[in-house]
């Protein structure tokens, strides 16, 4: 079975309002469980739209033996950072405390960011990163405004610190947790908010339908049969940034780095060539499995890296995947129109609506739907 499939809706049919349901604020999750991998489950079959209740537990026995599973490996940085700024201007020295959320790099020592208060943050202006002690351990220079509150910054360690940026953001950075949780990250956010496999670091949200996954849920997928590829695709904040037109045909998505290693297009060929299943897990890894299939313009997969700016909808080819394991994601965003494009809108939005009746958790710390 390939991944070969094409909905039947098209672009041109639909508002990104289609893709609405109403979800009461209690059911979004904003701690994770006791334990890793006691989430509930809601199987779909994206043939019939049928669906059934079941727990993240029972995956291997709902997988086949032969199935690729491909994982996400990108690690979430302590993405969030609290500034002070320092503005002279007329002998007066004005200080105000910025939150500054890196989106993701831009050449050496440069970052895209989000910052709050924005408006109050110009061109020039030099901002400083204490820790919690008061120590300075990063200063950063403004360079050029964006949309939305984004700034270009340019860093440079502090003269006291050492020239580790990340080792910087690990001692003063915060776990970048989505701002539908309403609360401060707390230390078992940085354990939590993280995959059990996650090795190449670069993401600021996390690929959170790998999120359930522990080493012994691992252990018994390829007990079961099932084969492991891992991809890499950062995250960024534009998971999170809400479609602002009204037409789905005209949602322009932002910028994703990912890579494609050798490994792991040498498995993905094999499983297609042979009829095998490929599992993604999470949107992430079905963009970027089919950003590379594109690329590819029809041959067989090659190991590369790159940027891409997928927005997958209903009426698009899957050329690779051919099931997902997802969360449950926010009305009228990008990954549900993904998940619709994968399974069909109407199915999906059943399924959602089941989801809140049976009182499952959504979004990151959430419940995960299988969808074959």
């Amino acid at each position: 079975m390939t991944g070969r499939k094409k909905a039947n809706e098209s672009l041109a049919d639909l508002d990104v309002a289609d893709f609405d349901f109403d979800l009461p604020e209690e059911l979004i999750a904003q701690e994770p469980l006791a334990e890793r991998g006691q989430s509930r489950m809601l199987v779909v079959d994206r043939g019939s739209g049928e669906f059934a209740d079941s727990q993240f537990s029972a995956l291997p026995g709902l997988l086949r033996a032969g199935d690729l599973l491909v994982l996400n490996e990108s690690r979430v940085i302590p993405a969030r950072l609290y500034a002070r700024r320092t503005l002279v201007r007329e002998r007066e020295r004005s200080t105000g405390c910025i939150e500054v959320m890196l989106t993701e790099p831009a050449g050496k020592d440069r970052w895209r960011a989000l910052v709050r208060p924005g408006r109050k943050v110009a061109i020039g202006e030099r901002l400083i990163f204490p820790d919690a002690r008061g120590t300075t351990q990063l200063e950063a220079e403004v360079l050029a405004r964006g949309q939305f509150g984004e700034r270009l910054l340019q860093f440079k360690p502090a003269k006291d610190s050492d020239r580790d940026f990340f080792a910087i953001l690990d001692r003063i950075g915060h776990v970048p947790l989505p701002p539908y949780i309403h609360r401060d990250d707390v230390d078992a956010d940085r354990e939590r908010y993280q995959t059990v496999f996650a090795r190449e670091r670069g993401s600021v949200a996390a690929p959170t339908a790998g999120l359930h996954f522990t080493d012994a849920m691992l252990a018994a997928l390829r007990a079961k049969g099932v084969e492991i590829a891992r991809i890499t695709l950062h995250v960024g904040l534009g998971t999170f940034a809400p479609l602002r037109v009204e037409r789905v045909r005209d949602v322009r998505l932002h910028r994703e780095r990912y890579a494609l290693s050798a490994e792991a297009a040498e498995a993905i060929n094999r499983a297609r060539a042979e009829g095998r299943r490929v599992v993604a897990v999470g949107t992430t890894v079905v963009r970027t499995l089919e950003a590379a299939a594109r690329a590819a313009k029809g041959e067989e997969l090659e190991a590369h890296s790159g940027e891409t700016e997928i927005f997958i909808a209903p009426g698009f080819e899957f050329r690779v995947v051919s099931a997902l394991l997802t969360n449950f994601h926010l009305p009228q965003s990008s990954l549900l129109v993904l998940v619709s494009a994968f399974a069909g809108r109407e199915r999906v939005l059943a399924a959602y609506r089941h989801a809140v009746e049976a009182r499952y958790r959504f979004f990151s710390y959430g419940d995960c739907m299988l969808v074959q």
